[in-house]
Order: structure tokens, then C-alpha cells, then sequence
């Protein structure tokens, strides 16, 4: 039950919490059945019904999505992990999780100050020139404050929140403990993978936390970049950056979200659209390391038609055999290579029940839908649509870089057709995919692999006497073991367990009862006896109260 695995004191109070705004947004119903019956009860004592009618009205993704506003960052922050998730949640969720934004109340200069004496080793404005102590923004994690340093660069300083280290690890616990208690309660919610979700959550908060590994990323990206690229990042002061703060050039331009001030600037909307398309297909299918988050707000606009990133706390990586397959699917969808495309999405899926036959068929229907359209007139957001969605019926689940290059592609689409409407993601892609394909195939390319499997092979057959040696030496003397995982009868030996346990108790209960009956009949002179008789009794009663909660609990439970 879950108070037998939340036994730390601290996280109670929290778990309350979640129970009552759960139940105020109707999910009752899964409150009680991940076994929250107690928070349920004590919830419902204080709990506020505010618009219920209003509440009632709301489908279930936007309830889910005002529950994870009410319980703040660290929930809102899993929202957006969510959002990424193109491979198991439909259009409708992926679009209230999408609406989920990182804005957080500002946290007093005072205790940001003495955050930044601590990592500045002296007064801030000993340091800088001038601090803006209003924030410039506030988010979950951090916030940020302009600033001027000594020779007058402008810089923005990116705050680390005080104390947020020990409240997100008190978080990512209790949603550890939770995402247990789902998986074993709650069978119907397990295509949705809630530990490995929360698992690839808890990664992706601690490295954001790390205020440092953001300006690596930031470096790492701009070595990338080619000088004509027309993007622009932020150079990184590294004399003063650390864990908890970042300092970093300050870019002024046109926010990513104002459309309309890009035409007002004169700049050309769809030279914008394409560079900054061009620079996040190179970054994921060249390089292998790219921005995973390009949506407008963490996008400014600048003069001469460039556009400065901003922002990289959330990067995908991608390795060289992965960057082929991507490449490799592209090219299967328009040559109709429904079993090319279907062995790479099997390939894929870290836990696949699909059957082959019904996948391939899938394939080749979504296959048939895009038969005869050339790669650089493809509808790229439709397409990742539809192929998703074969995903989710096929219960086919990504690893989390293929999601991180789902989610980047579509946020690209959107954003290029807002800048311009004609705007074409697939004829950008066309070339950046023709290229990877002739780089992989090349005939350099192609004698390395082909001398790299060959060492493999001799290295593999020259262990193979040693490697025989050891097995026949291990089976001859008893040490070889095969062991058989089969995951549905862990449920039923632990009901055969309880079924024994409540046989036994029955048992002893009887023979306590009989037991101390005989000895009620002995004479009290001679031993004094009828008073153990009399506690057997009370023991007895005990047992038999006991075993009839235990079997009135777990019928409540079935």
C-alpha cells in the first residue's frame, strides 16, 4: 500500500496535497486506486470544491494539465518532458502539455545577492559595473538579471533559485515512489512506461540544474556551426560561471514570438525560417548534437536576418548509426520500403509486443498515403503525425533521443510556417538527408565499416577456443544457471503468499482455540492453567479479528 512505501514523515504532507488537487479536478477515482485511500479521506475533509461546474466541463487533457499548473515547477517541468513524448500521448495531450510554461514568482534580490557573493567570492558589484536587481525573467529553476561588466559588455546573469536542489530531489523521490505504486496498481496505465517517464524527467532536471553543463552546450554548439550560418549564440564568461550561475553575452533583438516586428524590422521572413531550419537539421543530422527546445521563446531575432539561440539546458545527441537511420527512414517512406521502415521502427522500440505482420501492414498503408510525393514536398508534421501514431497502436515505445528529434522536428515546422506560411520544412530536409545517406555510403565510409566488422570478427573468432574453454569448464562443474523472469506470476505468488499466510493464521487461531478450551478444564490448584487458557482465548480472538480485516481489505482492494 502506498503508506507502507512512503514511510519518510517529510513527503506525507505533499502527498495530501496531490491527492487533493487531483480529486478537485475529478481524478478521484485514480487517487483511490494507486492505494492514496488514507490522503483521500483527509483530503476530502479540507478540500475547497471551487468551480466545480466549470471543472466538470474540462476534458481530460486540460484537467491533467491544470493539476500539474497547481503543483507547481517540478510538475510543470514534467508536463514539458511530456510534451516531448510524440510516441505515447495523442495530439490532444501533446497540445496541453505543450501549453504548460516555466513562469515562476521572482525571488528577492536580498537572498539572490548572497547566492552571489558565495559564488563570486566578493560583492557582486565589485564584479559588475551595475546589476539590474529587477529580474529581466523567473523561471521554476532560475532567473535572470541583466547587467553591465567593468569594460561595459552588457551581460545577463541566469541565477540559480536558492535552495531549489533539495525541494527538486524531494520531488523526483516522491514521484519515483508514485510511478512504482502506478505500474503495480494500476496495470492499464503501463503502456504509458510511468518509471522510465519519470526516470528520463529526473535526468533531464538534474542537468538542468547544472547551470555550467548549459554553457558547455551552448560552446559545443556553436563550434558546430557553420561561419555563414547566420545563427548567433552567446558567448560565455567562464571567469565567473559555475554550477549556480551563468554569465553570458546579453543579445538585444526581436523576441521569437513577435511576428509582427520582424516585417516592421524590413527582415526577410523566410530567409529566417530556413536558416534557422537548416542550422537545427545540420546540428541533428550531421553533427548528432543539436537544441532540442527551438520554440520561439528561446529564439531572438537580429539585423542582417540572423537569429540567436538562446537557452540550452535541453540537447539531443545522437550517434552516427542513429543519424543513418533517421536518414534511412526518410528515404523508406518515399522508395515504399515497408519492410526497411518497419525493421527500423522494431529496431527502435526498447519494448516492442508488435507482430511483424500487422506492423508491416500498418507501414505500407501509411506508406501508400504519401506514395508518389517526392522527399522535398512532404508535409514533415503530418507525416511524424501519422508515423506516431502507428507507434502508439503498436505499443512501440522510443528511445529518448529519437523522441527529443521527433519533438525538435515538429516544434521546427510550426515555427517556420508562423514566420512564413509557404514556409517547406521537407524541401529543407531533402538536401541535409541526401547528404548523410552519400556520406554514409561513400566508398570511404564504407571501407572503414567494412575493416572495423572485419576486426570485430577476428577479434571474436580468436576468443572463441578460450571462451568455449571456460563454458565447457563452468558446465561440468554445475555453474552454468538459466534463469526464467516471468513477470505475471509475480502477482500471483504474492496472492498464493498471502492466501498461506491467512491458512496458517487460521490454523494456529483453531488450535489456540481448542488448546486453551482443554486447558480451561484442568484444575486451578494443581497448575493454575485456566489463566493461560484465558489468554489463548484472548490470542485466538486477536487472530481471528485480524484474518477477517485482512480478508475484508483485500476484497475491497479486488
Amino acid at each position: 500500500m502506498l503508506w507502507q512505501a512512503l514511510n519518510a514523515a517529510r513527503d506525507l504532507g505533499r502527498v495530501q496535497d496531490i491527492a487533493a488537487v487531483l480529486i478537485r479536478y475529478g481524478f478521484g477515482d485514480v487517487v483511490q486506486r494507486i492505494g492514496m485511500s488514507n490522503a483521500l479521506e483527509k483530503a476530502g475533509k479540507v478540500l475547497h470544491w471551487r468551480k466545480a461546474e466549470e471543472l466538470a466541463r474540462l476534458k481530460p487533457p486540460e484537467r491533467l494539465r491544470r493539476v500539474m499548473e497547481e503543483l507547481g515547477p517540478t510538475f510543470v517541468k514534467l508536463g514539458q518532458v511530456l510534451a516531448t513524448r510524440v510516441d505515447l500521448f495523442g495530439p490532444e495531450w501533446l497540445e496541453e502539455f505543450s501549453r504548460l510554461q516555466d513562469h515562476a514568482g521572482s525571488v528577492d534580490w536580498d537572498k539572490i545577492e548572497a547566492q552571489l557573493r558565495e559564488d563570486l567570492g566578493q560583492p557582486p558589484m565589485e564584479v559588475f559595473d551595475w546589476i539590474d536587481t529587477e529580474p529581466l525573467a523567473a523561471a521554476s529553476l532560475g532567473q535572470v538579471h541583466r547587467a553591465r561588466l567593468p569594460d561595459g559588455q552588457e551581460v545577463v546573469l541566469k541565477v540559480r533559485r536558492p535552495g531549489i536542489r533539495p525541494v527538486v530531489e524531494a520531488d523526483l523521490r516522491l514521484l519515483n515512489r508514485l510511478a512504482e505504486i502506478v505500474e503495480a496498481e494500476a496495470p492499464d496505465l503501463k503502456d504509458y512506461k510511468p518509471r522510465a517517464l519519470v526516470k528520463q524527467f529526473g535526468q533531464s532536471l538534474r542537468r538542468e540544474l547544472d547551470f555550467a553543463a548549459e554553457c558547455r552546450n551552448a560552446e559545443r554548439i556553436a563550434g558546430d556551426l557553420e561561419p555563414d550560418s547566420g545563427i548567433v549564440v552567446p558567448g560565455i564568461h567562464w571567469e565567473w560561471t559555475g554550477e549556480r550561475l551563468n554569465v553570458q553575452d546579453y543579445i538585444d533583438g526581436i523576441p521569437g514570438r513577435r511576428y509582427e516586428a520582424v516585417v516592421e524590422a524590413g527582415l526577410d521572413r523566410h530567409l529566417i525560417a530556413q536558416r534557422g531550419t537548416r542550422a537545427i537539421l545540420k546540428m541533428i543530422l550531421e553533427h548528432g548534437f543539436f537544441h532540442a527546445d527551438p520554440h520561439p521563446g528561446n529564439i531572438k531575432y537580429l539585423p542582417d536576418n540572423r537569429i540567436a539561440l538562446l537557452d540550452f539546458g535541453m540537447v539531443g545527441r545522437l550517434s552516427t548509426d542513429r543519424r543513418h537511420e533517421v536518414a534511412e527512414l526518410l528515404h523508406g517512406l518515399v522508395s515504399r520500403d515497408s519492410d526497411g521502415v518497419s525493421r527500423i521502427l522494431l529496431g527502435w522500440s526498447t519494448d516492442s509486443r508488435a507482430e511483424n505482420d500487422d506492423l508491416e501492414q500498418d507501414v505500407a498503408d501509411f506508406i501508400d498515403a504519401y506514395h508518389g510525393v517526392p522527399l522535398d514536398q512532404l508535409d514533415m508534421s503530418a507525416m511524424i503525425g501519422d508515423i506516431t501514431g502507428v507507434l502508439r497502436r503498436h505499443h512501440l515505445v522510443l528511445p529518448p533521443d529519437l523522441v527529443l528529434m521527433f519533438k525538435a522536428f515538429v516544434t521546427l515546422e510550426g515555427m517556420g510556417r508562423s514566420l512564413d506560411p509557404d514556409f517547406d520544412m521537407a524541401s529543407e530536409a531533402a538536401p541535409v538527408v541526401e547528404g548523410v545517406l552519400k556520406h554514409h555510403y561513400s566508398p570511404g565510409n564504407m571501407a572503414r565499416r567494412v575493416q572495423k566488422n572485419l576486426v570485430e570478427t577476428l577479434k571474436i573468432l580468436g576468443n572463441l577456443p578460450d571462451d568455449l574453454s571456460r563454458l565447457l569448464r563452468a558446465a561440468r562443474r554445475g555453474r552454468i544457471e538459466v534463469h526464467v523472469d516471468v513477470n505475471s506470476l509475480k502477482d500471483v505468488t504474492a496472492r498464493l503468499d498471502k492466501a498461506v499466510s491467512r491458512l496458517t493464521l487460521g490454523i494456529v487461531t483453531a488450535a489456540l482455540i481448542i488448546g486453551s478450551a482443554i486447558a480451561m478444564n484442568v484444575d486451578p490448584s494443581d497448575t493454575g492453567v485456566p489463566i493461560l487458557g484465558l489468554l489463548g482465548f484472548v490470542g485466538a480472538a486477536l487472530g481471528g479479528i485480524w484474518l477477517l480485516f485482512s480478508i475484508w481489505r483485500s476484497g475491497r482492494g479486488d
